[in-house]
Formats: structure tokens, C-alpha cells, sequence
């Protein structure tokens, strides 16, 4: 078979638009989680608690702890609170 014989490349295929709803689904997904929090779920208390979390978490650093959070901080790596450094 020559080159001549031998067919060219396909004709290129126009683009078909695709698109996928997926708000029903993500309706569903809401409802069920919803569901397993509970009807005794608060979810200002739980604000509550991860702030009071955070603070643990930073707090009682030494000086070299301090200065690897304020550098942190400085980078936009972690949040600023009080006043942009941990509680004492």
C-alpha cells in the first residue's frame, strides 16, 4: 500500500456541549448532613469551641514558639489573633 492509498487523518470532531446538574445531589447531601448533626447541634457553640481550641493551641509558647507564629502570621500561613500574637 502506498502513501497514496493510505487514508489522511479523521476529521476533526466538532466539540459537544456537556453538562452534569448536580444541585439535587448536593440538596440530598445537605439534607443528610443535616440529618447526622442532630436536631441538638448548635453550631454557635461549636464557633465557640474551636476558638477556645485555637487559643489552647497557641497559648503558653516559648520564645521561639512565639517566633515561629508571628513569622507565620506575618506570611498569611495562620490567622492573627490577639492583636497578632498567641495568648500567654
Amino acid at each position: 500500500m502506498s502513501s497514496a492509498d493510505r487514508p489522511g487523518p479523521p476529521a476533526p470532531v466538532a466539540p459537544v456541549e456537556f453538562a452534569v446538574d448536580l444541585s439535587a445531589h448536593e440538596m440530598l447531601r445537605r439534607t443528610h448532613v443535616m440529618s447526622a448533626l442532630g436536631t441538638g447541634w448548635d453550631p454557635a457553640a461549636a464557633l465557640r469551641g474551636e476558638e477556645e481550641a485555637y487559643e489552647l493551641l497557641y497559648s503558653g509558647l516559648s520564645e521561639e514558639q512565639q517566633r515561629l507564629y508571628d513569622e507565620l502570621v506575618s506570611a498569611g500561613v495562620l490567622p492573627a489573633r490577639g492583636g497578632g500574637h498567641a495568648a500567654a
